[in-house]
């Protein structure tokens, strides 16, 4: 079973930035879309952005310009490159596999204004 493990989430002023990981059990990120997903308290679960096998991106309209999603094949792990952060960026940030529908923990990222 494939295992997901997010980190470096945590606290950060408005404006500032945070780079978030996904590390991935075994040789897999190449082969799958990944993708990351936020929920705000009180909300649903929401697409952020996805990455295809081949290596195209999606984002949400309300991340794009600001965060970056990519992947290292080698470290089989993949990245949000977060810039710009709004309060309303505030949220549990989970990546996930939706091939194997294979989900992380989450890592929590909080924006003070």
């Amino acid at each position: 079973q494939v295992q997901l493990v997010e980190s470096g989430g945590g606290l950060v002023q408005a404006g500032g930035s945070l780079r978030l990981s996904c590390a991935a059990s075994g040789s897999i990120v190449s082969r799958y879309g990944m993708s990351w997903h936020r929920q705000a308290p009180g909300k649903q679960r929401e697409l952020v952005a996805i990455i295809t096998s081949s290596g195209g991106t999606i984002y949400a309209d309300s991340v794009k310009g600001r965060f970056t999603i990519s992947r290292d094949d080698y470290k089989n792990t993949l990245y949000l490159q977060m810039s710009s952060l709004k309060s309303e960026d505030t949220a549990v940030y989970y990546c996930r596999i939706g091939a194997l529908n294979s989900w992380g923990q989450g890592t929590q990222v909080t924006v003070s204004s």
